[in-house]
Parts: C-alpha cells; sequence; structure tokens
C-alpha cells in the first residue's frame, strides 16, 4: 500500500493522534491505536522526516516507510490493504512515533518531612556548582546498577530524587530507554509466537502438499494404466472388427453358392423329370401287344 497526502507540519511530532484522527478513516484509527495499545509497534529508526516500523497485524508482520518531503506525508506498507489515506499500520506507527518522542511522566514521590536545619548550617550557603556536582555524583552512582540491570533486562532500580534538571532528564533518558527495551521484548515475543504458528502452519501445508503430489503421482500412474488397458481394448476391438467383416464376407460368400446350389438342383429335378418321361415313354414302345 502506497499513499501520498498533503501536509503542513515540517516535523513528524507534530502529528498528533487528534490530527491523525480527522485525515483517516475511523476503522483504520480504530486498529492503529488497538495496536499500539497491545505494543506490536516497534519503531525501526526514526527522526522528525522519517519513520521506518513494523507491526504485528492480523494477517502477520508488516514493514512501514513513512517520510516528510515537500510539504507532502508519503507513506509506504508492506500489507496488502486498500485503506486510505493511510492504512492502519501507519496509523499505529505514526501514533507509536508520537508516543515514542514524549517525554515519560515524573514519578510523583510522597514528600519527606524536613527537619529543621541547625542554626550554624543555616549560615552555609552552597553554590549552584556544588548543586550540579552533587546532582552528577548522585546520577553516576545510580546509573552502575542501572546498567547492570539493563545489561540483565532486569528492572530499574529507584531514580534517586532530583530536582528538574538536565540530570534528571538524563534519568529520563535511562527510565525510557527500559521502557523500550521492554516494549521491545514485548514486541519480539509477540513475533516469535506469530512466527511459530506461521511455521507449524507452513509445515502443516508442507505435509498436505506433499499428500497432494502423491495423489497425484498415483492418479497420473492409474491414468497411464488405463491408457494402456484402453489401447488393447481398442486393439481387440479392431480385431473383432476385422473377424465381422471377414464373417460378413464369407457370408455372402456361402449365399452365393447357396444360390447357385438351388438353380442347380432345379435344373437336375427338371432334368429327371424329363428322364421319367422319357421312361415312360420308351417302355411304351416295348410293351408287347396283348393276345
Amino acid at each position: 500500500m502506497r499513499s501520498k497526502i498533503p501536509c503542513s507540519a515540517d516535523k513528524l511530532s507534530l502529528l498528533a493522534p487528534d490530527m491523525i484522527q480527522a485525515v483517516v478513516g475511523p476503522p483504520a484509527f480504530k486498529m492503529g491505536s488497538k495496536y499500539v495499545t497491545e505494543n506490536r509497534v516497534r519503531i525501526v529508526e526514526a527522526d522528525e522526516v522519517q519513520i521506518s516500523s513494523s507491526v504485528i497485524g492480523n494477517s502477520g508482520l508488516h514493514e512501514q516507510t513513512i517520510r516528510l518531503r515537500d510539504g507532502n506525508l508519503m507513506a509506504k506498507c508492506s500489507c496488502p490493504l486498500e485503506e486510505q489515506p493511510l492504512c492502519r499500520h501507519c496509523v499505529a506507527a505514526l501514533l507509536e512515533y508520537h508516543r515514542w518522542v514524549q517525554p515519560p511522566p515524573v514519578r510523583r514521590t510522597q514528600e519527606m518531612p524536613v527537619s529543621e536545619p541547625h542554626p550554624t548550617e543555616q549560615k552555609r550557603t552552597v553554590s549552584a556548582t556544588d548543586i550540579k556536582f552533587n546532582e552528577i555524583a548522585t546520577f553516576i552512582e545510580w546509573l552502575q546498577p542501572a546498567a547492570r540491570a539493563l545489561e540483565r533486562g532486569q528492572a530499574l532500580p529507584d531514580a534517586p530524587k532530583l530536582g528538574p534538571g538536565e540530570v534528571m532528564g538524563w534519568i529520563q533518558a535511562v527510565q525510557k530507554l527500559e521502557e523500550r527495551r521492554r516494549e521491545s521484548e514485548a514486541a519480539q515475543a509477540a513475533l516469535g509466537a506469530d512466527i511459530t504458528a506461521r511455521e507449524a502452519q507452513l509445515n502443516r501445508l508442507t505435509q498436505q502438499l506433499q499428500a497432494s503430489l502423491q495423489e497425484a503421482r498415483e492418479g497420473q500412474s492409474a491414468y497411464q494404466q488405463m491408457q494402456r488397458e484402453l489401447a488393447n481394448y481398442r486393439d481387440v476391438l479392431t480385431r473383432l472388427s476385422n473377424i465381422v467383416k471377414d464373417l460378413d464376407r464369407h457370408d455372402g460368400q456361402m449365399r452365393s453358392v447357396a444360390g447357385d446350389l438351388l438353380r442347380k438342383g432345379s435344373q437336375l429335378e427338371t432334368l429327371a423329370g424329363s428322364f421319367h418321361e422319357l421312361s415312360a415313354a420308351l417302355q411304351a414302345l416295348v410293351k408287347p401287344p396283348s393276345p
């Protein structure tokens, strides 16, 4: 599926969900949101003008490429759907990217009661540089177990309680990385299950194909045997036809001979009658006269 639609935004992060919903069809937006909620979207590579992603849809894994270029949003998906202007998988990729670029929510912790500082401590002043250094040291101390947790696929340790600032942004970046890792593992697990199911389906189809090929070979062998038998039957029929023709020819000859014999028999009967008459006449001639 390919599409190209005008877009006034100069960054993909500016495409908020409500803007996407206003452009695409309700079914595509509903299914795209469902894919995001079920962690079936994986951002492979992305920046503010291009997204490469993959989505585990209902019919398998589909890959998307989305670009912002010359005031147009160009999207390409490997799915066969004809949804316009964007298919559900491209919608899911845009929604996931918008969620991806948002900063994670800051965990609100319960404020601990602060004891009254000692009068001598109230007189102490701490510079902004000292506070920054303390935050960095705290971050480094937290980062070591956090890195080990990331390597082992475990949950991050509790983040230190720091105020807003650059160091807190570093902590949020690590937390975001861990969140993406968990989402990626879930997507990989779903993809692995889908691949396993499809491999099982492929094995079943292969077995069915082999059985069909065997049946086809057996059918071809039976067809060839029937062809040979049919050829034999045709040969027998040809011979029988020749025999019938010979019988017809001999029957005609016999009929002709019988006709000749009948004619000759009639002639012989006539000749015999003539002989009888001649014999009677001769007997009458040689008979002596009465005294």
